[in-house]
């Protein structure tokens, strides 16, 4: 996984039109806490930060202006209901060889066996614990051959290297569901729907 470098200045002002001034010079209020200390205020660059955020689980490597180099990993991220522009970010601190729990995507490879089958992902996600320099985007799965009864656990997935499961190992993550066919509408429902 590889460290997207942002530079951050400490934020002094609060409420929300020190946010909304904050965003109008295209930038992003956020906070970063962790590790017992007191949550730092950051301003962050709107249009890098949006970009770092499309990868799962990224490593931020935080330029704080007047403190040094901090690293971080995403928490949460408001976004506009709307526009969808970011609104605010929180940001957990983390330390190289440090343990930390994350969500990763299941993604799904292969084809069904032949036949009418549905996959139905129970869980889009799963938490794993891995290092915080080396956290896992997502991990992929092997549908190939299945057929309508079966379904893929939590345990049955192969995890990256260094990742260890911390969902249930028993949840079902995807299941195969038969494909059913719609039934025919009754007589009387038909021909009161073709009066209407």
């Amino acid at each position: 996984m590889s460290e997207v470098k942002l530079a951050a200045s400490l934020r002094t002002e609060f409420g929300k039109g020190a946010a909304r001034k904050i965003r109008r010079d295209a930038k992003v209020p956020g906070v970063l806490y962790g590790h017992g200390s007191d949550p730092i205020h950051l301003t962050l660059p709107g249009h890098e930060l949006t970009l770092a955020l499309r990868t799962p689980n990224v490593l931020l490597s935080l330029d704080i202006e007047g403190r040094g180099t901090e690293l971080a990993i995403p928490k949460a991220a408001q976004r506009d209901p709307l526009k969808g522009f970011l609104e605010h970010v929180d940001l957990l601190l983390v330390q190289r060889g440090e343990k930390v729990t994350v969500e990763i995507v299941v993604e799904t490879e292969g084809d069904l066996a032949p036949g009418a089958f549905l996959v139905e992902n129970v869980l889009n996600t799963i938490s794993v614990e891995a290092e915080a320099t080396h956290l896992p985007e997502a991990v992929t799965v092997s549908i190939a051959g299945l057929q309508a009864g079966d379904s893929i656990h939590a345990k049955d997935i192969e995890l990256p290297k260094g990742a260890t499961l911390v969902t249930d190992p028993e949840a079902v993550v995807i299941q195969i569901l038969a494909a059913q066919a719609e039934e025919p509408a009754a007589e009387g429902e038909a021909a009161e729907g073709a009066e209407a």
